[in-house]
């Protein structure tokens, strides 16, 4: 083949990442299910395995923190997928089908770790290894599955490698493009490798459901079902023009990947980012503007220090805010000058607080940014500036190299003194 991708995928990360570390350092132990009931208890013992209960073989799921709003399913296990439990619904919908169901807070630093350690595996293999998410990467195998066996042979190896020195699955995918190899390793799971060639599209992937093909979401799903396409095969044989026409440009896009269609390749450098965005649900809904104000400085502090981490000026600063009905309504702004500075992110994020906020209470706030720059760029100076940028600038690299140094708590604004919102919020702890 001219192009052999792998894709693999993690059968289902966070919550085996929790397994494996519980069972590795904690002996199985399962403090959470002590609330559920001496029965229940019971019945998880039932499932013991050398004196360890395995959370990959119970009704388990990783879920978010209820007394802080985060309260969805992030990862759930086979047995808690029999009950219909879906990742990203509510941890209260989740209860209502399986009350029985052990929930576990989430651990993002062992998940990074735990990510880490995979793709260090996939690295022995190829120098093209691109991560797609924390739990999934593609790897461009085309200069060296000849050194380990045919591609089956290669993945299976990958595969039982990682299962052996990590103590988590994944699934791969074979196919001799990104789209394909990605679908493919969506098929049966766990621990298993799946090809999907391109003669093979006809027989294994045009059956499946439309939700199934890459980039079709629920309402994209919902159009194309009342088109009449109810299956990818569907897609692939409908006119691409009518396509377009009906759904605009995401049409053609969707007739494309029907037909197997996809020229990215694999990158081992990531593409720089366009934008930079932060956002968090509050543990209480925010009534007043003095609050909010808070939370965007909060947000803003986090989000300058990513930018200027990676070396990149922002042009465009945007403020979202989710209210407690769950509608959702944002407004942007051009600036005069690219920025990484925290305070005149938040200046902007301020002035556009009041044109958005009708009063209701608040959920949810975000700010997020656009056109982003990297390199050296200058400030277009004003005769009517009245700050001092480049102290500003100094201010914001000595907190983020106390913070780096000593930790982001070792150092905060006075303004967040005995406030019960923390003074850097959002974003992945």
């Amino acid at each position: 083949m001219e192009n052999l991708i792998f894709h693999i995928d993690v059968n289902s990360a966070f919550l085996s990442w929790e397994a494996v570390y519980r069972l590795a350092h904690r002996g199985g132990s399962l403090p959470e299910a002590e609330s559920l009931g001496a029965d229940v208890l019971a019945g998880y013992h039932m499932s013991r395995r050398d004196g360890c209960i395995d959370l990959r073989e119970i009704p388990s799921a990783v879920g978010g923190d209820v007394t802080k709003r985060h309260g969805i399913i992030l990862a759930k296990s086979i047995p808690a997928k029999k009950y219909g439990i879906q990742t990203g619904e509510t941890l209260l919908e989740a209860k209502h089908k399986c009350p029985n169901l052990l929930l576990v807070p989430p651990n993002y630093g062992l998940y990074r770790e735990c990510s880490a350690a995979f793709l260090d595996i996939l690295r022995e293999y190829s120098d093209t290894v691109e991560p797609y998410s924390i739990d999934e990467a593609f790897v461009d195998m085309t200069t060296t599955c000849h050194l380990f066996g045919t591609p089956e042979e290669t993945a299976v190896q990958i595969k039982d490698r990682i299962r052996e020195e990590l103590g988590f699955t994944v699934n791969i995918g074979i196919s001799d493009s990104k789209l394909l190899a990605k679908m493919a390793s969506d098929f049966r799971k766990p621990d298993l490798v799946h090809t999907l060639y391109r003669e093979e599209i006809r027989e294994k992937m045009w059956p499946l459901p439309v939700s199934d093909l890459f980039f079709v979401g629920r309402a994209t799903a919902k159009k194309l079902a009342s088109m009449g396409l109810a299956t990818i095969g569907d897609i692939a044989g409908a006119d691409p023009a009518w396509l377009r026409a009906v759904l605009k440009k995401p049409g053609e896009a969707i007739w494309g990947f029907a037909n197997g269609i996809d020229l990215s390749p694999v990158l081992a450098a990531p593409a720089p980012n366009k934008g930079y965005g932060n956002s968090t649900t509050t543990p209480f809904d925010v009534m007043d503007a003095e609050t909010a104000n808070l939370v965007l400085l909060a947000l803003s502090e986090t989000l300058g220090s990513r930018l200027r981490a990676d070396g990149a000026k922002i042009e465009v600063v945007s403020v979202a805010i989710r209210y407690s009905d769950l509608s959702y309504f944002s407004h942007q702004k051009t600036l005069t000058s690219p920025t990484d500075l925290t305070l005149e992110i938040y200046h902007a994020a301020r002035e556009l607080f009041p044109g958005l906020w009708d009063g209701r209470p608040i959920r949810h706030l975000g700010v997020h940014t656009g056109r982003a720059r990297y390199g050296a760029y200058g400030r277009q100076i004003s005769l009517f500036d009245e700050i001092d940028y480049e102290k500003l600038a100094v201010m914001d690299r000595t907190l983020d190299a106390l913070r780096q140094r000593f930790g982001r708590d070792a150092v905060k604004r006075a303004v967040f003194l005995n406030q019960p919102v923390s003074h850097m919020c959002g974003g992945v702890p």
